[in-house]
């Protein structure tokens, strides 16, 4: 029982230690490639009812030109059901929507996995009300991106 309750005791800490949050982004460390992560994210999102609306790989747009650009990727994807209740609370709001991720190879060959904040959009927005629903998409968003960034790859 004792080693449940240390077991338990540390979970936060795992993911503490892969995430940081900052005002205007959440970020997540991943433990798989560029490629690895995006295929996660969009499995995961599209199994969640979410639309894909693109993906840019922004290193080999890069490549095209003669630039060398470490793996850089965005996932642009959104769910009427969300972003139309976001667009409620304040229309303006509408300009980041839909919502996107961003995948790259940082220092040390670390991959990274960032999406906005919702409570940056919130205050950039000034929405007033709607606190509880930017309280379930920042935990959702939260649950999708450690799920993309740890998640074990299937076969």
């Amino acid at each position: 029982m004792k080693i449940i309750i240390l077991l338990l005791a540390l979970v936060p800490i795992s993911f503490a230690i892969g995430s940081t949050e900052r005002d205007d982004l959440l970020t997540f460390s991943s433990m798989h490639s560029v490629n690895d992560t995006a295929s996660l994210l969009v499995q995961i999102l599209e199994k969640k009812g979410f639309t894909i609306f693109n993906k840019i790989d922004h290193s080999q747009s890069a490549s095209k030109i003669g630039i060398d650009l470490p793996e850089t990727r965005v996932i642009i994807f959104g769910n009427p059901k969300i972003g139309s209740k976001l667009m409620q609370c304040s229309p303006t709001i509408a300009i980041d929507l839909p919502q996107k991720a961003l995948i790259w190879k940082g220092t040390n060959n670390q991959i990274w996995l960032s999406v906005n904040n919702p409570d940056y959009l919130k205050q950039r927005h000034n929405v007033q009300g709607c606190d509880l629903f930017f309280s379930k998409i920042k935990s959702a968003l939260t649950a999708i991106s450690n799920k993309a960034t740890t998640s074990l790859l299937s076969k």
